[in-house]
């Protein structure tokens, strides 16, 4: 199975190896640069302006939030659990 290496799951990848509280996981967020890039991709998404290849990037992106906020639902589970 490939693994994917873009910024996006890099920096998500190197956050879930460092074995996280369920705390650090509820306050995680994206780096400033790769909110700048989904902010970027969005607006050109909304002017009609997005290529192929920046539709799978942000694509990508609502990928790893959805992943990342179905994480912080589970961690706020097992606090609430606890």
């Amino acid at each position: 199975m490939a693994i994917a290496h873009t910024p996006v799951y890099e920096e998500v990848y190197r956050f879930l190896i460092s074995s996280p509280t369920p705390e650090q996981i509820i306050s995680f967020h994206a780096s400033e640069t790769t909110q700048e890039r989904v902010r970027q991709l969005l607006d050109a998404n909304k002017n009609g302006r997005l290529p192929p290849e920046e539709e799978m990037e942000l694509n990508e992106f609502e990928n790893v939030n959805h992943f990342v906020s179905m994480l912080k639902i589970y961690a706020q589970q097992q606090l609430a659990g606890a």
